[in-house]
């Protein structure tokens, strides 16, 4: 990673592998010493450990700082007269480093990784720093020590909810992370070694990816067809030749099971959303619970009841079932004579997002649900819902709120039905203190509502919801997160659904 080298140092004799002559000809020397391939099974004795990168008189630190001197300053002789490789990463006390050890406790390797901007804010943007070898451990027979580090250091930046994560990289040593699953992004010069070529590699990071395949991706073949001209992506649907638009939501069978009273809850939460995104005022709703005996259902409904009204919005009927697997959906009706469509952006649109930040984690669902509704007042709650709707003083062109998908899939979603693409500005992004970005972009959020517009069109009035423009619509399809050095990385690439494009934005089917 940055000055990164394990490659052979003066008087090292090379290391020697069998090798097949076509493989041989396309591994280099440093290739071969970094990855290259095993003479043997490799050992189990290896740990890799982990230390905050500030301690100094952490052991792994001590460890980790001498093998950089080592290779850097005295085998390399980088870094001119100051004879030292510290920086500002070094007492950022949200970077760590990971060393390898021998089963004797024997320093083999370290490296370091953190956020990018070490004293700013973290927006899941870090690089891998300070990837060191000994000499010993690049001669160690049967295992790769440079690349076993590389793929940890992999693995901690996803389990910190990293979305962005390069390193610059000696230039030798680039295509054993390119075999590793890296990008290059460019050729850089690297402060200390101005004369050692470095390419700056990026590792794409899929969570965001993953959570769209896993929640929306078989919509297009399943439900193709279903929907109004028009109206292709949205949640809900209006009722031809009515003013009344109409939202349907299943809620998860383990959740109704495990959190009853939050399940009826949220059944309501999520329909109202629904109508809130098409700028329909909620005016009813229907029930239909499945329980494994009357204890449960009551409990169901119970939850059920308490958001209904809280939002204001009767329960009109609905059917209850016992002696079955759990289960819950919940129908509601809403009135509008012009619903907001998903499929209304266009390029060039701005996109804003409107989300309530007054909130904590659902306990037992740390990092997936964000709830601030079981805590708001009545009229809040109401006031948000109707942000958008039919007696709201602007209406955007296109809306849709945050859902299963998250913050960054739903847009990629209106988006799809827009016939567009999107570029997301990470750091406009509205965010709860403490809840990191990726958390934030991949959870259910109590309210938040992605619309797009016009540039400078007033964004929704939604009462203690917090609004920011944070993006905008692009001819590209996907979505693109923009980070503020100006860099972009994919965070979907292509449609969502498969549904395409909604027709005739916004109108009626006759």
């Amino acid at each position: 990673m940055s000055l990164t080298d394990e490659s052979r140092g003066a008087g090292v004799p090379p290391l020697v592998v069998p090798q097949p002559a076509r493989l041989r000809a396309t591994l280099g020397a440093a290739e071969e010493i970094l990855g290259g391939l095993a003479r043997r099974p490799a050992p189990r004795d290896v740990t890799i450990g982990e230390a905050p990168a500030a301690d100094a008189g952490h052991p792994d630190v001590i460890a980790h700082r001498a093998l950089r001197r080592a290779v850097f300053v005295e085998e390399q002789g980088l870094f001119g007269g100051s004879r030292s490789d510290l920086d500002d990463t070094d007492t950022d006390p949200r970077a760590v480093v990971l060393l390898a050890r021998d089963g004797d406790g024997t320093p083999l390797g370290g490296v370091r990784l953190g956020p990018a901007g070490p004293g700013e804010p973290d927006l899941g943007w870090w690089t891998g720093s300070r990837l060191a070898v000994s000499v010993g451990g690049r001669r160690r027979a049967g295992v790769r020590i440079g690349a076993a580090l590389i793929r940890a250091a992999v693995a901690r930046a996803e389990a910190a909810g990293v979305l962005r994560f390069e390193a610059d990289v000696q230039a030798v040593n680039g295509p054993l992370f390119t075999r590793l699953g890296w990008e290059t992004v460019r050729a850089v010069t690297v402060p200390g070694a101005p004369d050692v070529p470095h390419l700056r590699m990026r590792r794409p990071m899929d969570r965001i990816q993953r959570l769209v395949e896993a929640t929306k991706s078989p919509l297009g073949e399943l439900v193709a067809g279903l929907a109004p001209p028009g109206f292709v992506g949205d949640d809900g649907a209006p009722v031809p030749g009515s003013d009344v638009v109409a939202a349907c939501d299943a809620i998860l069978p383990a959740m109704v099971e495990r959190d009853p009273e939050w399940a009826g809850w949220c059944g309501v939460l999520v329909n109202v959303n629904d109508l809130a995104a098409m700028g329909a005022r909620p005016v009813g709703l229907l029930d239909a619970v499945g329980a494994r005996d009357a204890s449960l259902a009551a409990r169901v409904l119970h939850g059920l009841r308490a958001a209904a009204d809280a939002y204001g919005v009767p329960v009109l009927g609905g059917h209850t079932t016992v002696d079955v697997p759990a289960s819950l959906a919940v129908t509601a009706l809403g009135s509008t004579p012009t619903p907001v469509p998903a499929g209304g952006g266009r390029v060039g649109h701005q996109v804003g997002i409107t989300a309530d930040l007054d909130g904590a984690w659902r306990p037992g669902y740390t990092g997936r649900q964000f709830d601030t509704t079981s805590r708001r007042r009545a009229g809040d709650l109401r006031t948000m819902v109707n942000a958008i709707g039919p007696d709201a003083a602007h209406r955007p062109a296109a809306a849709k709120d945050v859902s299963m998908a998250g913050l960054v899939g739903t847009l990629g979603m209106l988006a799809e039905a827009s016939g567009t693409g999107a570029v997301l500005d990470v750091a406009a992004v509205p965010r709860p203190a403490g809840v990191g970005v990726a958390d934030w972009f991949t959870c259910f959020p109590g309210f938040a509502l992605l619309t797009t517009d016009e540039p400078g069109a007033p964004l929704p009035d939604a009462g203690p919801a917090t609004g920011a423009a944070c993006g905008e619509l692009t001819d590209t399809a996907g979505v693109t997160l923009r980070w503020p050095d100006g860099e972009t990385t994919t965070a979907v690439a292509g449609p969502v659904t498969g549904l395409g494009p909604a027709t005739a934005p916004g109108r009626m089917p006759s």
